[in-house]
């Protein structure tokens, strides 16, 4: 997708230096576009942990070129296999929530081999492939997704509301998104349509960051508290709910970002579909209850006690409750399969089910 009319991804090599992987750093957006270097696995794991990238997706591809720079270091230490398997162990520690990491990290782990001296290259390309695979997935989500918004507008002949909760754009992912893929393959095709964005508290990734994006692609778009959603629902102001999906177990309970699970509920309530653009690479076939089973990451109280703008050019953090009142901030929730209309993969949509998964990956 574009930033200033210029194609970007959100993870890339250095052109001249192939040891070297540069990033988007999303906690400047919207109001600067600042390139990260990362060198290590040490600077791969605080970029995941503290969010320098974000999005299940993308966590999974960087996550892979830390593989990578873990067999780079792995020839300075007489232990080769269990400084891999030991950086391994590291990244996946990063963010428990999104299974794209522990995919990513394990996928590469299987390439181990007793040639150390190639194992650098083959991980750099196994990882180039990953973040291949990645997009044409959220095309392909984009692809089977944009059918839904079309029928709504040759139903109702007027532009198409869609409400979607924190990013699963292509700031989440590396090109296209999950939830956003359908919207950019409908707007790109000339349905017209507007989207609600929720702001997404405590971090904004709405608000800051599906905004940007939207608005660097010429898509109409209003940002909302999210609290406003249900009211918006109430009164026929939305058409569909898109979202993404960090993790989605064998029979279709969706871990998203805290917040999704109440939008889920509203939409249910006021017979709104509720569709979950869901990448093969975020489907956890090994688990089937969401509320039992998914690890939610409890991250730190500063994120909702603080929020970060923009003031006289300058990024500033600025304290919003008492310094004293301690706060809770759980990442995410899970939604249960019976509110969600259809899981969009790279294979066609499904039910969120264990039959409809079935069906698709067999």
């Amino acid at each position: 997708m574009k930033i200033n009319g210029k194609h970007h991804h959100t993870i890339w090599l250095k052109d001249d230096d192939e040891q070297v992987v540069q990033i988007i750093d999303q906690r400047a957006l919207p109001h600067e576009l600042v390139i990260e270097d990362l060198k290590s696995v040490d600077d791969v794991f605080i970029a995941i942990k503290d969010m320098h990238v974000r999005g299940a997706p993308l966590i999974g591809v960087t996550a892979a070129f830390g593989m990578y720079f873990a067999a780079l270091e792995a020839f300075d230490n007489q232990e080769f296999t269990k400084y891999v398997i030991a950086s391994a162990e590291k990244l996946k520690s990063a963010r428990p929530t999104a299974v794209n990491l522990a995919w990513a990290v394990d996928y590469q782990l299987t390439l181990l081999s007793n040639n150390p001296k190639s194992l650098p290259a083959t991980l750099l390309e196994n990882a180039l492939t990953i973040k291949k695979e990645s997009i044409e997935r959220c095309r392909k989500i984009g692809e089977y997704g944009f059918p839904l918004i079309e029928k709504i507008y040759k139903k109702k002949h007027r532009p198409v509301n869609i409400l979607t909760h924190c990013n699963a754009g292509w700031l989440a992912c590396i090109d296209y998104g999950t939830a956003t893929a359908p919207i950019y393959a409908a707007h790109d095709k000339g349905i017209p349509v507007h989207v609600w964005v929720d702001e997404t508290r405590p971090r904004n990734q709405g608000a800051r960051i599906t905004a940007f994006e939207l608005k660097e692609h010429g898509i109409p778009h209003t940002v909302i508290t999210d609290n406003a959603g249900g009211h918006l629902m109430q009164h026929g102001e939305v058409d569909l709910v898109l979202v993404g999906t960090d993790r989605t177990t064998r029979d279709g309970d969706v871990c998203n970002k805290i917040g999704t699970y109440l939008k889920a509920l509203a939409a249910k309530d006021n017979g709104i579909p509720f569709y979950v653009g869901a990448p093969s690479s975020s489907i956890d076939f090994s688990i089937s209850d969401g509320i039992k089973e998914i690890p939610i990451e409890l991250r730190g109280e500063e994120e909702v006690k603080y929020i970060q703008g923009e003031h006289d050019g300058t990024i500033k953090k600025v304290l919003l409750t008492p310094a004293e009142s301690p706060a809770a901030n759980y990442a995410f929730d899970v939604t249960p399969a019976r509110l969600v209309t259809g899981l969009i993969t790279e294979q066609g949509i499904c039910e969120a089910s264990r039959r409809g998964l079935i069906k698709l990956f067999h």
